[in-house]
């Protein structure tokens, strides 16, 4: 997620571009193409420091230091083990005034997918759900159709089309039959990769979730039509280690991952320390019931010391339903 622009030497706006996809003009080359020859003298503001290394384009600080700026503006460090500082070396090697970090905090947080990736070999997890306001994602006898609003199930479908991947356990497959493709209005959605936690191999060939965009994750050697089956190592409870799994989508390439549960699902990702980030959508609804199940399942913590806490944490209004995001605090109380 990266965008440039280029004020020519009195300030003015000369040029902006961004990235638009994989094997496209990076931001820096579009803004830099669309300045021309109002590029010299003048300053050029970037989000993520211009590489230095040869992909399907020239590298980018090189196309700066040939386009005659005097001073680059960049917002944030590339963590790339191709670049990380080389690209800011570079134009100030060249003799460019070179200015880094600002609004480095703006930066990080539009490319905290990238950035995790890039640190982590992971894909940046996202826990995702929809509960009633005294905490249920289902009625005690399973009925879970429709809690949020028609608005919210929107907005999730536009969540799912951010995302790389979207990842729900075998027994949401059993007990609902969910599609899991994005759906947005007015525009063809960007279709995640469908990930289903099936240890025991249980998904019915017949299933709407099977197809060329799906992979089963799995302890078991076996073929379900065109998806994809992915045979990794059992935990001692006999599961599919998520760890194992967060490398092998991550060396795929695998930036994000929409994690929608069901409730034993979120658990085994909290339980583990994987998540980064929560979306809920609270629906103004009181369900009750001792034996209605709510977002996490698991054994829960103990006291309330070890509770998951999230920071910069927002609300807001979609529909009758409120939307709350918030960050995994990993500093917990101890």
């Amino acid at each position: 997620m990266v965008g440039a622009v280029v004020l020519d030497a009195v300030g003015g706006l000369a040029g902006e571009g961004y990235h638009r996809q994989a094997g496209r003009p990076h931001a820096e080359q579009e803004a830099l193409e669309a300045a021309g020859e109002r590029a010299k003298g003048g300053t050029l503001y970037v989000n993520l420091e211009p590489c230095t290394h040869a992909h399907r384009e020239p590298p980018c600080a090189q196309a700066v230091v040939q386009s005659g700026v005097r001073r680059v503006v960049i917002s944030m460090a590339d963590p790339d083990q191709r670049v990380q500082g080389a690209g800011i070396e570079f134009l100030r090697s060249a003799g460019i005034e070179t200015v880094v970090g600002v609004h480095e905090d703006r930066a990080l947080r539009l490319n905290e997918f990238y950035v995790k990736h890039r640190l982590t070999g992971r894909p940046f997890v996202t826990a995702k759900f929809a509960m009633s306001l005294d905490g249920k994602i289902a009625t005690r006898s399973g009925e879970s159709r429709w809690i949020s609003s028609i608005e919210s199930r929107a907005h999730g479908h536009i969540l799912r089309s951010a995302h790389d991947a979207i990842l729900v356990g075998v027994g949401t497959v059993l007990a609902d039959d969910p599609e899991l493709t994005a759906r947005v209005e007015g525009r063809t959605a960007r279709q995640p990769l469908r990930v289903v936690l099936d240890s025991q191999l249980r998904t019915p060939p017949h299933a709407r979730v099977v197809g060329p965009n799906t992979l089963i994750a799995t302890t078991r050697s076996g073929q379900l039509g065109e998806a994809e089956t992915l045979v990794l190592a059992r935990t001692a409870e006999g599961r599919v280690g998520l760890g194992p799994l967060l490398d092998e989508l991550g060396r795929r390439g695998i930036l994000s991952l929409l994690v929608e549960g069901g409730a034993e699902v979120h658990a085994s990702f909290f339980a583990e320390g994987l998540v980064d980030k929560v979306q809920a959508y609270i629906a103004p609804l009181v369900i009750g019931g001792r034996e209605a199940p709510g977002p996490v399942g698991g054994q829960g913590v103990p006291s309330l010391a070890g509770a998951t806490k999230l920071r910069d944490v927002d609300a807001t209004r979609i529909g009758d339903d409120l939307w709350i995001t918030g960050y995994i605090d990993v500093h917990r109380d101890s």
